[in-house]
């Protein structure tokens, strides 16, 4: 009896200094020092493996052909990996006024530096730049190539045909105002005007007069599908009223990538080439659905959309 009460009063002992020295690994981790460097790696690794694909999301798009394609591809892909994705049609100032206010939480139609300058200008402090999603876009008057003129300065030899007139697009789109900017700078359009109306309504006017081989100005970009489908050229601007090649770039509102991370960066990740833009545009243009020719596009070219869903 007494060497079985010996051994209970050991085996406590034991127990008792077992728990003593976990009790005081306890406190080194709980009220020790990090070692420099390794503070916050343990939430780093959790976050990189564990982003979640959820939550509203808004993109606002103006109705260009590039933004209708563009806003739909990426929203289809940011869709697919679980966000409840709307996508909302806005005249050209109010697209960027709601980023900037965070009513809407991006846009993929931000052309720069000259058509939405003068909306850069007033918006750039209240939005978070990712960077050119497109690189190449150009802006200028566009003339089928059965005219016999090569430069602006030459345009006023059609003044009877053209009605002294430029089609245009909507009202306030930077290429209007460059239009309007080019008939103040040369001379030989004095008295000319810029008519303005919609995209749509523009390539029909387009489309018509080339069926006719008649002869027609109108404001015009690219990547844009008439370029495929129409054998067109840029007048040349001697005096640069149109500016440099520009870039079509991404901007989301103040605190996304606090928000929704995942969605900040496959918005960051998103870039593509003329080859894949107009292939979308060609497609809406022939009477597909937006949404059916995003799905379309992400279904062929997976590598692609996983280069813009790798996040970490």
């Amino acid at each position: 009896m007494l060497q079985l009460t010996w051994k209970r009063l050991g085996l406590i002992a034991v127990l008792a200094l077992t728990l003593v020295i976990a009790a005081c690994g306890t406190d080194d981790e709980d009220g020790g020092e990090e070692p420099e460097g390794t503070e916050g790696e343990e939430t780093e690794e959790t976050a990189e493996g564990d982003i979640e694909h959820e939550g509203e999301l808004e993109l606002v798009y103006v109705e260009w052909d590039t933004e209708v394609a563009s806003t739909h591809v990426i929203g289809h892909v940011l869709e697919d990996l679980g966000y409840d994705v709307t996508l909302t049609p806005l005249d050209n100032a109010v697209m960027w006024q709601a980023v900037a206010n965070d009513e809407a939480d991006g846009m993929v139609a931000a052309w720069l530096p000259g058509t939405h300058g003068e909306q850069y200008e007033e918006n750039q402090d209240n939005l978070v730049e990712l960077g050119p999603n497109f690189e190449g876009a150009a802006i200028g008057i566009v003339v089928p190539e059965y005219m016999d003129v090569d430069s602006i300065e030459e345009l006023d030899q059609y003044a009877d045909e053209l009605g002294e007139s430029i089609t245009g697009i909507e009202p306030g789109a930077g290429v209007v105002q460059a239009s309007e900017d080019a008939v103040e700078t040369y001379g030989n359009l004095e008295g000319w005007s810029v008519d303005t109306s919609s995209s749509g309504a523009m390539a029909t006017a387009l489309g018509e007069a080339i069926s006719n081989e008649e002869p027609i100005a109108v404001t015009g970009w690219d990547p844009h599908w008439k370029f495929a489908e129409y054998d067109l050229k840029y007048l040349e601007d001697p005096e640069m009223v149109f500016g440099e090649a520009e870039t079509i770039e991404t901007m989301v509102r103040e605190g996304l990538e606090e928000d929704l991370p995942g969605a900040y960066q496959v918005l960051d990740n998103f870039f593509w080439e003329e080859d894949e833009f107009n292939g979308v545009m060609a497609e809406i243009q022939d009477g597909v659905d937006p949404e059916e020719a995003a799905a379309n596009f992400v279904e062929n070219h997976p590598e692609l959309v996983e280069e813009w869903t790798n996040v970490q």
